[in-house]
């Protein structure tokens, strides 16, 4: 048998004098604060954004809250394939599927519906790749809303309140 090398993988800190007694630490976090309180005193620059007011301006990288179209019939687009929830990182989208009835086949383009269809924003991270696997161009991320909410249940997009009248071609722009 050989001789194994045992290498010393985490060196363990050694803390000097001043830092035993954790006052540089705790001097540091209060220049940080002291740094803050100062640009809002003397400054005057403004950290808090007045909600109801003023409105907070999003990134131009923003996709934007979830949609879903219709085609150009005005039909429904989503046919409950569900690749949208099962390649959602976050396991944010819930979508319960039917057959579509026979006095209803003028909505549908297909056999199936989404019958409820639940995107959960608390968990959602707003990443798109839902947007990406719809085969057929149904769900985008191009609506506007508020990301604010009072409760809960206003955190859960339903299909009603994502659906818009119209939509444009499945490829190409985005409307």
């Amino acid at each position: 048998m050989g001789t194994i090398n045992v290498v010393n993988v985490a060196k363990k800190h050694q803390f000097s004098w001043y830092e035993k007694f954790y006052f540089w630490s705790i001097g540091k976090g209060l220049w940080i604060t002291l740094k803050h309180f100062l640009k809002v005193a003397l400054f005057n620059k403004q950290v808090t954004i007045e909600y109801p007011d003023k409105k907070r301006q999003y990134s131009t990288r923003f996709r934007g809250m979830h949609s879903m179209k219709r085609d150009e019939q005005g039909r429904e687009r989503c046919t409950a394939c569900f690749c949208c929830m099962w390649i959602c990182p976050a396991n944010a989208i819930h979508i319960e599927a039917a057959e579509v009835p026979s006095e209803r086949q003028h909505l549908h383009p297909e056999d199936k519906f989404a019958k409820k269809f639940e995107i959960n924003l608390l968990r959602c991270i707003f990443c798109g790749l839902c947007e990406e696997a719809c085969p057929k161009g149904a769900i985008y991320l191009d609506g506007t809303g508020e990301m604010a909410a009072d409760n809960r249940e206003d955190l859960f997009l339903t299909k009603e309140r994502m659906m818009e009248k119209t939509g444009g071609p499945i490829l190409g722009q985005r409307n």
